[in-house]
């Protein structure tokens, strides 16, 4: 008889977001890196691609397997996002079907809009969790209001609210990754906003 007939417990899964979290936030900050000025765009296309893009998008994928929705838009949607990003600096580069600043504006407005959607149910998971996606809202209008010519400083300050959306959601994923191994929660991520 197979060890499932036979009542056996299923093997234990690892949890996609682990992933999902490490690739948005190590992505994340490389690109911060870059708009602030400290690294060029190399690490971000070729990282954007791999981790942020392909790595999130499988991350994606396995949370639709554990019934997850909204780690499933999130890890698949902003893993898009990444592969999208590569695309155009690389099209920009390349001088195929190349952007201007509006044109940008107009693509992040609607990642904007989207991730709007996201801080909303946010509210429902745990602080940490709304607190990444106020960051990530705030930086994407900041970037917006830039592209569209309301005062070039305001990509710095996106720069700078990124990043510590990028350490968030590495705090999120040491909190994972800890509580799996030592049982018990070892970084308090807080309680929902919205019960």
């Amino acid at each position: 008889m197979s060890s499932i007939a036979q009542g056996a417990a299923a093997p234990k899964l690892g949890n996609p977001a682990v992933l999902g979290l490490a690739g948005f936030g190590l992505t994340t900050l490389l690109l911060q890196f870059h708009n602030l000025g400290l690294a060029g765009t190399g690490p971000v296309v070729w990282t954007g691609l791999i981790f942020g893009g392909l790595a999130q998008m499988i991350a994606g994928l396995q949370e639709q397997k554990c019934g997850n929705n909204f780690g499933y838009s999130a890890f698949t949607s902003f893993g898009a996002f990444w592969i999208s990003l590569v695309f155009i600096f690389l099209g920009n580069k390349f001088e195929i079907f190349a952007l201007s600043s509006t044109d940008l504006g107009y693509f992040l407005l609607a990642w904007a809009l989207y991730t709007a959607i996201l801080w909303v149910a946010s509210a429902r998971i745990h602080m940490a969790m709304f607190l990444t996606f106020t960051t990530l809202e705030i930086g994407f209008i900041l970037l917006v209001l830039e592209k569209f010519g309301f005062g070039a400083s305001l990509g710095w300050w996106a720069g700078v609210d990124l990043t510590v959306c990028a350490l968030l959601a590495w705090y999120m994923m040491a909190h994972t990754i800890y509580r799996d191994l030592f049982g018990r929660d070892i970084l308090p991520v807080g309680k929902p906003l919205v019960q």
